[in-house]
């Protein structure tokens, strides 16, 4: 037993080595947010991923989390192209769920594993500027697309990435509920895979971590693909082979590698320590995209 944990620290020290010091943007949603271990997990791995030397930031969702409040409250959610229309009220509970309490909840748990975690929403510092989101919908070829207004639903306009860079410098853990301020003062509720590729890019981070609920990207006969191009991964989508609700984290990661992230790894937030084996191990767990071949 002593011999294989001692061959698995062995195994980690080169990728602790190549990473310290980087920045890590780790998009955090799925299961993994709702199941108590894996929050748990979670808590763990980003904390040791500090002590290691690397400086991990977290942008989070939080949809199954808002639905139960609406549910609660009697509020139908209505999505298109899996963006969730939000008019005022809804924005309210939104920001409500995903600041004041699903954020304050991951920054507990990773201070009682021994982090210094700090809450931030995009609207903090002028973290996240935002514009509203037009959503175009095609039903029928034969027919013109719908052009739909999701209400304060956004898209990142600019980042600025000053109150990340002076709470990592301090050795605080940014957590990032992603809302956004419009040129008006308005709140938009942002997709949080979004926010965290935009987040990537003005950080100049070295790597995106995408947390899903698959375990990857996935080749015609449904086996895991480990490694890909974005060009491949182009084909992919034009081929159909990436369909479904894989395409915008697709969208998002071809984004960030193309405005200078190293890598963009997409994971399966379900296996325990998903974080670690990705990072820390030979054969990693998920989908490592690269942008050359």
């Amino acid at each position: 037993m002593n011999s294989n944990v001692a061959d698995i620290l062995i195994e980690a020290l080169p990728y602790i080595r190549r990473f310290y010091g980087m920045t890590i943007v780790v998009k955090y949603g799925g299961h993994a947010m709702v199941d108590e271990q894996l929050k748990e997990d979670f808590a763990r791995d980003i904390t040791l991923m500090k002590f290691t030397g690397l400086n991990p930031v977290v942008v989070h969702g939080g949809g199954p989390q808002i639905n139960s409040v609406l549910d609660r409250m009697g509020m139908n959610s209505r999505f298109v192209k899996g963006m969730r229309l939000t008019d005022e009220a809804t924005m309210d509970v939104v920001e409500m769920v995903l600041v004041g309490k699903v954020n304050k909840g991951i920054v507990a748990q990773i201070n009682q594993q021994g982090g210094k975690a700090v809450g931030l929403s995009g609207k903090d510092g002028g973290l996240i500027r935002a514009r509203k989101l037009h959503i175009v919908h095609r039903e029928d070829n034969d027919k013109p697309p719908e052009i739909i207004d999701p209400g304060l639903v956004g898209e990142v306009t600019h980042v600025n990435p000053n109150i990340i860079n002076t709470l990592t410098k301090q050795d605080f853990i940014p957590i990032i509920a992603p809302v956004g301020t419009g040129d008006s003062g308005e709140t938009y509720n942002i997709n949080a895979d979004l926010v965290a590729s935009s987040i990537a890019i003005a950080l100049s981070a070295g790597r995106l971590i995408l947390l899903t609920d698959v375990d990857g990207v996935l080749d015609s006969s449904g086996a895991l693909i480990s490694s890909i191009s974005a060009e491949s991964i182009n084909q992919m989508v034009e081929e159909k082979t990436i369909s479904g609700g894989m395409i915008p984290k697709i969208e998002c990661a071809l984004e960030a590698l193309k405005n200078g992230v190293e890598k963009v790894h997409i994971i399966n937030g379900n296996k325990r320590h998903a974080l670690l084996l990705e990072l820390f191990t030979n054969k990693g767990i998920g989908t490592e995209v690269t942008e050359g071949s």
